[in-house]
């Protein structure tokens, strides 16, 4: 079998692509995913690469941990320190572990770790020049406002540019959603900071009490872009690897998984009229359909694009809040404890949409889209 080290070197000298050297890797490394493929059984998720995945997983995360408790009694306080000899030794791991054995769950698992040192050494970085440790009012805390625009700014593009060297390097997927997490929370603290200026300006007028359900509100369009953004950047990646071979169609799942939580709770609030202060939702025929309507877009949508990821967040939130407004009512009349009844409608829908997804696709996909736009999304299996 071909070693990575020589499927490198053949990208470097110019004589196979990177995407190339991708499909080569994913075939020599899971035989069986063209036969599931031809087969017509489900896309295997690599997620994991077998027992000996795992096993090397929990032995990195042993030595991990070994090595910080080992630092923490030997270096007391240094946090900086510590971070960067940890973040030194998982990228060492690496090497062997995702460059060498390319081990699906031990990089996710050490990618994470490396961007958690990371994120350390930025956030003890920043809360020293910018003295936080001193603050004990938010009086105090307003002050910081000269400042800490250039501060944040130095802390997300960094953690930026760490994830984006670390996937360079061992072209891990989950970078593509720490990548994601890192410009949504960008957005989020710059949109904080215009607000802020526009009220210290006088542009903008402080909201009484009885107005923050209104602009909670306003502010979740922040969010709802975000989560477009990312959703249409993972769209993006699985139309342009249809057959899921390639490592792009891994970034698209964890674009997926980012963008669930974003697009779900503003759609959510702004279709059924939540009151987002007090966490009650208004009573009404109208809320309880427009529910129904997202409900069904979202598996709409994940069908047509052939992703659980993007279903699983979405069932996990409306069964928490959305479905237990629905059956409120029932459940009161009939006396079944409406925890029970969550639990009977996402799971029946768990196992329902689980057991029959190709066919569920076939019967509702095949045929409500034109087939010019079905030639471009996933295959339906037959």
């Amino acid at each position: 079998m071909i070693s990575a080290e020589t499927l490198d070197k053949a990208v470097r000298r110019g004589i196979i692509s990177a995407d190339q050297r991708d499909r080569i890797a994913a075939l020599a490394a899971e035989p069986e995913l063209a036969e599931a493929v031809e087969a017509g059984r489900d896309e295997p998720l690599r997620l994991v690469g077998g027992s000996n995945d795992l096993f090397v997983t929990i032995g990195a995360v042993l030595a991990t941990a070994g090595l910080l408790f080992a630092l923490q009694a030997a270096l007391g306080a240094e946090a900086t320190l510590i971070a960067a000899l940890v973040g030194a030794f998982i990228w060492v791991m690496a090497e062997f572990v995702t460059r060498q054995r390319r081990m699906k769950l031990a990089s996710t698992v050490l990618g994470l770790g490396f961007m958690a040192a990371i994120v350390t050494i930025l956030s003890v970085f920043v809360a020293d020049r910018l003295g936080l440790d001193a603050i004990a009012s938010p009086v105090q805390a307003l002050a910081l406002r000269p400042v800490i625009g250039a501060h944040g700014g130095l802390f997300f593009a960094v953690s930026a540019m760490a994830a984006i060297a670390y996937f360079l390097r061992f072209r891990v997927p989950v970078m593509a959603g720490v990548l994601a997490v890192t410009i949504a929370g960008a957005a989020f603290f710059y949109t904080t900071l215009f607000f802020y200026d526009g009220v210290t300006s006088g542009a903008v007028a402080m909201p009484m009490l009885d107005q923050l359900p209104q602009v909670i509100a306003r502010a979740l369009y922040v969010p709802l872009v975000c989560g477009l953004l990312v959703f249409s950047a993972a769209v993006a990646l699985d139309l342009n690897d249809r057959e899921r071979f390639t490592i792009w169609s891994d970034c698209a799942f964890w674009l997926h998984v980012v963008s669930a939580p974003l697009l779900v709770h503003p759609l959510f609030i702004l279709a059924t009229g939540q009151d987002v202060a007090f966490g009650r939702i208004e009573p009404g025929t109208s809320a309880s359909v427009m529910l129904g309507l997202l409900i069904a877009g979202f598996l709409y949508v994940a069908l047509a694009i052939d992703r659980r990821s993007l279903l699983i967040p979405t069932l996990a939130y409306f069964g928490t809040l959305g479905i237990y407004y629905l059956i409120d009512r029932a459940a009161n009349t009939s006396g079944i404890p409406p925890f029970a009844l969550i639990l009977l409608v996402i799971g029946g829908m768990i196992i329902v949409f689980g057991a029959g997804w190709q066919g569920i696709r076939r019967l509702i996909i095949a045929t409500t889209l034109p087939t010019s736009l079905l030639t471009r999304l996933p295959p339906i299996r037959t």
